[in-house]
């Protein structure tokens, strides 16, 4: 029986070279063996090598990227026949082609479902590795041990490295390790429990920090356990706490429906009350300083964006400047910084003022909407357009702005922009760079939003783009 011998569990191209010369030779599934280096699986009349390409077997043939992609990932599962299951999907893909596109098919199924717990396996270690603090020769160092369900520990290397990527750390498994110097990965023999460092002084620390984060009245044991598998709390400083904290779960929500409820946030209550005398800014609040507007924004309930961003972001500048620029919305750091234009699109628009030669201290910046609108994607908080009720909603805010300082040009930076500033909607490519009369005696002018300039990947079409950028702002100045 003609046997392929693979370097180790997860020879993924040592595979391929087997499984394109066995087919190339017509060997049938039936007859085909892989075997690990070392692993002791050669049977007594296995054939050492692949057998020749003879004359007049079917040429060579290419298989889909989707084959490629689930067979790069079925490999590292812990299943004794992957090799074999790929193969029978190589043997049959010369004849149907379309063969990865049918989910129903056993083969097929069983190889996607096998890939599934691949990527399982490998968010699990993303979320379940607990690293401890070491000493070197080198300084401070960070080690984990990790028993992961699946060969995944090459595979989410690179997640570590950029996650925790300015210190040095290594990822201890059965199947192999990983170790990062700050520059580059490098992967080493498996190695054993033992040689993975015992509790550091941190440990108190997170226990305790998870014994105040768990809320017994969210408890569902079920889906806790199908997020945080039993296999994996071994290892985990926190899950010494939770049999207890499940079985205390009952009290200790009985205690929380019957603790009185909490104060009110005075801060906010003296907003409102102070804003109620004045009268509703919805019917006459009218604001004759920029200072009060930041209180008045904070108790802003115009539209809804308020209930999930951290706090309102008004514009900041000098009480008459002659150049104002006007924004989208805030972005993630701007939202929680409580500024306008501090993240990274703030810091190319900076860059593109100073080459224009416009001073940032001398520009009102602000935007059209004064809440952050995102949703959430796992950790992160993703940007989201606003609509046009709510950029209609906030113009009020804007148009405070505007008779506050009264700016003679107003640049507006991207479609959002456009629409609060001119109360319509513009194509800005059409519209760009020139003066646009307002009612109020300022000119607007309109350009693309640094952002814009952050999504463009080649760098030949960026630079392009930004001195279109940089030249509408000496454009804006020119007006002014």
């Amino acid at each position: 029986m003609p046997v392929a011998t693979l370097t180790g569990e997860t020879d993924f191209d040592g595979w391929r070279q087997a499984a394109r010369a066995f087919r190339e030779a017509g060997v049938s599934p039936a007859e085909a063996r892989f075997v690990v280096a070392g692993a002791g699986q050669t049977g007594l009349f296995d054939e050492p090598r692949p057998p020749p390409r003879e004359a007049g077997d079917a040429a060579a043939f290419s298989v889909p990227r989707a084959f490629v992609e689930t067979a790069q990932t079925v490999v590292l599962h812990r299943s004794a026949d992957r090799f074999d299951l790929l193969y029978r999907l190589l043997w049959r893909l010369r004849e149907e082609p379309e063969l990865m596109r049918v989910v129903s098919d056993r083969d097929v199924a069983d190889a996607l479902e096998r890939a599934k717990n691949v990527s399982r396996a490998s968010h699990k270690m993303k979320a379940f590795v607990r690293f401890r603090q070491v000493e070197d020769e080198q300084g401070e160092a960070w080690v984990a041990w990790f028993e992961p369900a699946h060969r995944v520990v090459e595979m989410t290397a690179p997640f570590f490295a950029r996650r925790f990527a300015t210190m040095r750390w290594s990822i201890l498994t059965p199947d192999g390790s990983a170790h990062w110097d700050g520059a580059t990965i490098a992967f080493g023999p498996p190695a054993t429990r033992d040689m993975a460092p015992g509790e550091d002084e941190m440990e108190e620390f997170w226990r305790t920090y998870y014994a105040s984060t768990f809320n017994p009245a969210r408890l569902k044991t079920q889906a806790m356990r199908a997020e945080m598998p039993k296999r994996y709390w071994k290892n985990l400083p926190e899950a010494a706490l939770i049999p207890e904290l499940v079985a205390q779960s009952a009290v200790r929500t009985e205690a929380m429906v019957a603790a009185p409820a909490p104060q009110p946030n005075r801060r906010l209550e003296k907003t409102l009350s102070r804003l109620a005398r004045d009268a509703s800014f919805d019917e006459g609040f009218e604001p004759s300083t920029l200072n009060e507007l930041d209180p008045a924004v904070q108790a802003c309930r115009r539209c809804p964006l308020w209930r999930d961003a951290t706090q309102g972001v008004c514009g900041e500048g000098p009480r008459k400047a002659r150049l104002m620029i006007v924004g989208e919305q805030p972005g993630d750091q701007e939202d929680l910084a409580g500024h306008p234009f501090v993240g990274p699109a703030g810091k190319v628009l900076d860059a593109a003022l100073d080459e224009a030669g416009i001073d940032r201290d001398d520009v009102f910046v602000t935007n059209a909407v004064k809440h952050f609108k995102h949703e959430p994607r796992g950790k992160r908080r993703l940007h989201k357009t606003p609509n046009a009720g709510e950029v209609s909603a906030c113009r009020w805010w804007l148009d405070a702005e505007r008779r506050l300082v009264r700016p003679r040009v107003i640049v507006a930076l991207g479609a959002t922009a456009s629409l609060a500033v001119l109360s319509r909607r513009v194509a800005v490519t059409r519209e760009r760079g020139r003066g646009i009369p307002l009612d109020d005696g300022a000119t607007a002018l309109l350009t693309v939003h640094p952002s814009y300039l952050l999504r463009i990947r080649d760098a030949a079409d960026r630079a392009v783009e930004r001195d279109r950028f940089v030249a509408d702002l000496k454009q804006a100045r020119a007006l002014v």
